[in-house]
């Protein structure tokens, strides 16, 4: 097992795709197939799947991956201690909900550290991913939404992922509406004045139970539920079709929908 190889399977994982991993280290496609199968027949283990639609990650080669991507972090550490490099080139990587609060504090972070070079990522996606990514280091912190109602499903998953649950802070329910709903002018809303108005909430794929919703009062039956993947989206149908999203209330100061 080589350095080279560990990341010629993390090259893969992340595009899913020989074809374009092979353009991205410069190497052809047979040399890196070749290259993969030598590893996974030394290690044996089953790193990747293979479909005609190109190679997935198994579920023991997510679990190799991940000690594969510590090997390889440790190994620039070496490098660039030992090789005289001035500076160390940061990377940091969040996985979060759909939080502009998120994305706000993501860019303070970047702020802090003023580096000529850097490599950060952050990934707005579903509740399962956060925990997955996490666990997998390929983040390295995951924010999300904790309710009484999900509260021993998650926390049960991200114990048995290994991880551990920090609270940030604690939100009561807010309504999102556009500036020209017609309820924008109350004070309070109800329920009640809710119910002719389409709910937006964030599709949660094979897992999309209350459970991994990201959403408060995500367990109330509504008359008109659209579910989207992004926030982009979500924005717009709001805003078209005087929808609503109930979500922490916190967001970036100065920012509002149209």
């Amino acid at each position: 097992m080589t350095l080279q190889q560990l990341k010629y399977i993390v090259t893969v994982a992340e595009t899913g795709n020989i074809t374009e991993a092979a353009k991205r280290l410069f190497i052809s496609q047979p040399s890196l197939t070749n290259a993969i199968r030598e590893l996974e027949k030394e290690m044996q283990v089953t790193i990747f799947n293979r479909t005609n639609k190109g190679v997935t990650v198994s579920n023991e080669g997510e679990e190799f991956l991940a000690y594969a991507r510590q090997v390889l972090e440790q190994a620039n550490l070496l490098q660039e201690k030992f090789l005289n490099a001035k500076e160390r080139s940061p990377g940091f990587a969040v996985s979060c909900q759909h939080y502009s609060f998120a994305v706000n504090a993501f860019v303070e972070v970047i702020k802090k550290f003023d580096a000529p070079k850097y490599d950060f990522t952050l990934r707005e996606t579903q509740t399962h991913e956060i925990i997955e990514d996490v666990s997998h280091l390929r983040s390295e912190i995951g924010i999300l939404y904790l309710s009484s109602k999900n509260e021993e499903v998650i926390l049960k998953l991200i114990k048995q992922s290994g991880l551990k649950f920090q609270e940030l802070f604690r939100a009561k329910p807010h309504v999102f509406i556009c500036a020209a709903h017609p309820l924008a002018g109350k004070d309070m809303i109800s329920l009640k004045d809710l119910e002719d108005y389409p709910y937006l909430s964030f599709e949660q794929g094979e897992f999309n139970s209350f459970y991994y919703s990201e959403e408060i009062l995500s367990t109330l039956d509504r008359n008109k539920n659209i579910k989207v993947r992004d926030r982009a989206t979500l924005f717009n149908l709001v805003i078209g079709l005087n929808g609503y999203t109930v979500s922490s209330g916190i967001k970036n100061s100065g920012r509002k929908l149209p």
